[in-house]
């Protein structure tokens, strides 16, 4: 754009959304609009405009280059992935040292116009430097990259994460991350598996109760959310909390209050609240089968993770980890992987993801025996149902 904010062909059928944390500029680019879109929403930051992108029908984002949470050319990335028909047009917010002729004329300094595609072009300033793995996680592939730096983005502030990806990808490790880099590293970390505990029970189990509250409470109990107090609360399978749960955990990320079972009193509690699902709760919530209001509460900074079979380039080192750590327990050598075993590994759907091959890589490790090569015959991907033996695989032969 020129410095007279040269617009970018719109039409009337979407909305146009203004992410940055800089209101003059946000009301520079409304008056410059002139009800070219409708609707036209303004966010302070990257997690808001990734929510409101979420809700409704976009057809343009114009971006600050200097947002307060996330890295511009990481929310692009966000975007074509899950957004790719929206065109995204970069703003500098300079606005502080543009001259008062360009601040009457409604000037915003020069940016450009991004659509966004599939390829790394529309990332600027991408950091080229490999980012370290988080705390207990393996791989340097170019999808852990991202989710790495998306990490190291957020873990620093209060903000609700949604994790997602499919069983097996490491969202609980992402979680504890999340929670070893923030400043509440100190305190708790609470994790609620939302799936293992019975509907009838969850109440109590998450805001606590006093004694006498129903039958059986013989003694008052402290709840998970509590317990987390000053720390981090993970709600693991998230999607899987019936409705009227939903509506009380919705009242809490709104109020930051408790209120026990048996008891009038209501408590504040100071949480951060991390949650994941491996189910796409957007479609769950367009069914009606979750809250919507809840989904975009979680959903505040979402963080997805790769399949297995999307970062191959990580395969080798995580079986080599597997087999090292297992070994290491044993207090034994640790075997190696033969180029043909290599070959098959890489080459396998990986379905259930890590946990998959760290199951692979335990059963090869006992099937080697005192050998110090796990070669083709030593890898079991599944049991075979007729003789009741593991199947081993032979790809390739």
């Amino acid at each position: 754009m020129s410095a007279m904010m040269t617009m970018p062909a719109l039409a009337h059928s979407g909305g146009a959304l203004i992410a940055s944390p800089d209101s003059a500029l946000r009301e520079q680019v409304v008056h410059r609009l002139n009800g070219r879109c409708r609707p036209v929403q303004q966010a302070f930051g990257g997690a808001d405009a990734l929510a409101k992108l979420e809700k409704g029908d976009w057809q343009v984002l114009f971006l600050d280059r200097r947002l307060p949470d996330l890295d511009a050319g990481e929310l692009i990335a966000i975007i074509q992935r899950r957004f790719p028909g929206i065109q995204v047009v970069l703003l500098d917010s300079d606005i502080a040292q543009s001259s008062p002729d360009e601040e009457k004329g409604g000037a915003v300094r020069p940016g450009s116009a991004v659509r966004p595609h599939s390829g790394e072009e529309s990332r600027p300033n991408a950091d080229p430097v490999a980012i370290e793995p988080l705390p207990g996680m393996i791989g340097c592939s170019e999808a852990m990259q991202r989710v790495y730096r998306m990490v190291r983005l957020v873990a620093s502030r209060m903000t609700t994460v949604l994790i997602a990806g499919p069983t097996g990808t490491g969202k609980e490790l992402v979680a504890r991350a999340l929670h070893t880099l923030s400043p509440r590293s100190a305190k708790p970390l609470v994790v609620v598996n939302c799936a293992a505990i019975p509907d009838a029970l969850l109440e109590s189990e998450l805001f606590g109760y006093t004694r006498g509250a129903f039958t059986g409470a013989v003694q008052s109990q402290l709840g998970r959310i509590p317990a987390a107090h000053g720390g981090t609360l993970f709600l693991d399978e998230v999607s899987e909390l019936p409705l009227g749960m939903q509506a009380k955990l919705l009242r809490f990320l709104e109020q930051k209050e408790i209120q026990r079972l048996g008891t009038c009193e209501v408590t504040r509690v100071d949480v951060r609240v991390l949650a994941a699902s491996n189910v796409d709760l957007a479609s769950r919530a367009a069914r009606g089968e979750f809250r919507q209001d809840l989904f975009y509460r979680l959903a505040a900074f979402p963080i997805e993770l790769p399949p297995l079979a999307e970062r191959r380039a990580d395969i080798v080192p995580l079986a080599e980890h597997f087999l090292a750590c297992m070994a290491a327990a044993l207090q034994m050598p640790s075997p190696c992987l033969s180029r043909e075993a290599i070959g098959i590994l890489e080459g396998h759907a990986w379905r259930g993801n890590v946990r998959e091959l760290q199951h692979v890589m335990e059963r090869a490790s006992i099937l080697v025996e005192n050998g110090d090569t796990i070669d083709a015959g030593h890898l079991c991907f599944s049991y075979s149902q007729n003789a009741g033996r593991p199947a081993f695989l032979m790809e390739g032969h």
